[in-house]
């Protein structure tokens, strides 16, 4: 690639990572990008959720004392979103290409929503979380509802199949069905949003090693790395709002990109 087009990936590599740390949602960065640049679809999703791994381990070592004080519940539901990620990961390597084309449209307009509507929810299960007034203690040794592990096994097939605001629609249904703090059900989102794109990086590594740009993949790593540890810092000082805006911009982007191709096809 040439080298606007390598800083271009490395900085959407970099707000990712930050945003991802913060909101999630940063694969509406990173995909539309690659999908811009000319990246076929499939490969675009490979290249961008393997490379957003490290981000997602930098994140994770930010949140790691609010990881700690929801560890029963984090073991819990690891094992979900482990095989809904493997799952995802199998029916997008399985899968015509074709079926790709068509769903990813509707997904990408699934999370754009997600992003529009995100403040809604968050107060929403800002307001429910308000009634239940229990300790970050007693919510870890809390009783887990059936519903909590099926949304989260069908977000990690999401996850693994597309990997773009999974974030977000784990942290909405955490906020409604997991009674600790804000800031604990964050640490649960970004390791299980990792658990996702660390098992499907794997399964790309052994079954579509040839789809995989490891350029690209490469520098969203090293810019999501980055992003990872400045989320917590430089990401809560910009405004929501704008980081919201840019976000829809760019999958509104891809999404045209996208629609194109398949009337041209």
């Amino acid at each position: 690639m040439e080298f606007w087009r390598d800083l271009l990936v490395f900085v959407g590599g970099l707000w990712a990572g930050t945003i991802n740390t913060i909101v999630g949602s940063g694969s509406l960065v990173t995909f539309p990008i690659l999908v811009a640049l000319g990246f076929p679809p499939v490969n675009s999703i490979i290249s961008n959720a393997m490379g957003l791994v490290a981000g997602g381990f930098s994140g994770a070592w930010g949140y790691r004392r609010e990881a700690a004080s929801a560890r029963r519940t984090l073991v819990r539901l690891l094992p979900v979103s482990f095989f809904g990620g493997l799952l995802g990961a199998f029916l997008l390597l399985s899968l015509p290409e074709k079926v790709f084309g068509y769903v990813a449209p509707a997904l990408i307009v699934a999370a754009i929503l997600l992003v529009i509507f995100q403040p809604r929810l968050s107060a929403w299960a800002k307001r429910r979380q308000g009634l239940t007034h229990t300790s970050p203690e007693q919510a870890d040794h809390q009783k887990l509802p059936a519903v909590l592990y099926v949304l989260t096994f069908l977000i990690g097939v999401y996850g693994g199949y597309f990997t773009a605001a999974q974030g977000v629609l784990l942290m909405a249904v955490l906020g409604i069905f997991f009674h600790g703090t804000l800031q604990q059900s964050n640490a649960i989102k970004v390791i299980l949003s990792l658990v996702v794109n660390l098992i499907a990086a794997v399964a790309y590594l052994l079954f579509a090693f040839d789809r995989i740009n490891w350029l690209a993949v490469l520098l969203i790593a090293v810019g999501s790395l980055l992003g990872g540890f400045l989320g917590a810092g430089i990401g809560r000082r910009l405004s929501p709002t704008v980081l919201r805006i840019v976000i829809v911009l760019l999958g509104v982007v891809a999404l045209a990109n996208m629609l194109a191709k398949l009337v041209t096809a």
